[in-house]
């Protein structure tokens, strides 16, 4: 059954809205994108290579935008929820969350096409611990109290479909993406790359190797006057040295939790050893242009 129909729909009303992303994300931005977007510069198109959950450009006033990352999965998901909404709709309209359900989808779901590529994926993220989806450490992380229930699902996908709509999805290397960007265009870059002192095995479906990181610092030297970027990673003397050419690199901390699952809710312990805990995201930002002494006051809303 259709919660509203798609002639129905106001495609512009989520323009100037910040909304939530579809996905959950591990070393994703939502607790931290207040303050990203206080230092976004003026622009007129957006371009994020490792897009992942997009939290920043599901917040952020949206202009012409390229969404890109090397999980084609991800992108495919993306895809469907931009053109096939009331399809993954339907698709997912009797599912519960459950143990059972997430260890079907995990182990013994096939999928035939892309549509239900992408309900395997949006089902396993929104029901697995952090939203990880590397699937040796795909684990069971709903909590009844702290995760969105599947009845909510298709209420905040509709949000989604409309604020995706016209913008380019893409699954290329970083460096090819790069090679897309046009001239004479005032453009925003914002790039969340994989951690650079992470454990690759543990999080990140598609891995990225020290000299990806290398890769990425000489592609940036290269585009900096076509571009405004702000660039976010762990803090580490590897990468203050690696960006030492850029305008500004500064500390900043912002407030986070990692909600409870049931089980740790009932003192068990997950199979993969995290605990829940309230804490403080550190990282650096990196940026090729001034950042202003005074953060710009969110004037969208």
């Amino acid at each position: 059954m259709q919660l509203i129909s798609e002639n129905k729909l106001d495609y512009s009303i989520y323009d100037k809205k910040p909304i939530n992303s579809p996905f959950r994300w591990a070393g994703g931005k939502f607790y931290a994108r207040k303050l990203i977007n206080a230092y976004i510069p003026e622009h007129d198109l957006y371009l994020e290579p490792f897009a992942g959950g997009g939290s920043i450009f599901f917040y952020k006033e949206k202009k012409e935008t390229f969404l890109n990352d090397l999980d084609k999965d991800l992108i495919n998901c993306y895809k469907t929820i931009q053109n096939n909404i009331f399809d993954l709709i339907d698709f997912l309209k009797d599912e519960i969350a459950t143990k059972e359900r997430h260890k079907y989808y995990r182990n013994n779901f096939k999928p035939k096409n892309d549509l239900e590529r992408a309900a395997k994926y949006y089902y396993l993220n929104r029901t697995s611990y952090s939203g990880i989806m590397k699937l040796e450490n795909c684990y069971w992380g709903y909590g009844e109290k702290y995760s969105m229930r599947p009845e909510n699902w298709p209420r905040q996908l509709i949000k989604n479909h409309i604020k995706l709509q016209n913008c380019k999805l893409l699954s290329l290397d970083f460096e090819e993406v790069f090679r897309l960007i046009p001239n004479n265009r005032n453009i925003f870059v914002f790039i969340d790359p994989p951690y650079f002192n992470a454990d690759q095995n543990k999080f990140y479906s598609c891995s990225f190797s020290t000299n990806d990181h290398y890769r990425l610092a000489e592609s940036l030297k290269k585009y900096q006057k076509k571009i405004k970027f702000l660039l976010t990673y762990d803090d580490s003397e590897e990468i203050r040295e690696l960006y030492g050419w850029t305008k500004n690199i500064e500390k900043k901390e912002w407030n986070y939790t990692i909600s409870r699952t049931d089980d740790q809710a009932n003192k068990k312990k997950l199979a993969d050893g995290f605990k829940s805990s309230r804490d403080k995201g550190k990282e650096i930002f990196i940026c090729n242009y001034d950042l202003p002494t005074e953060p710009k006051q969110l004037n969208f809303l």
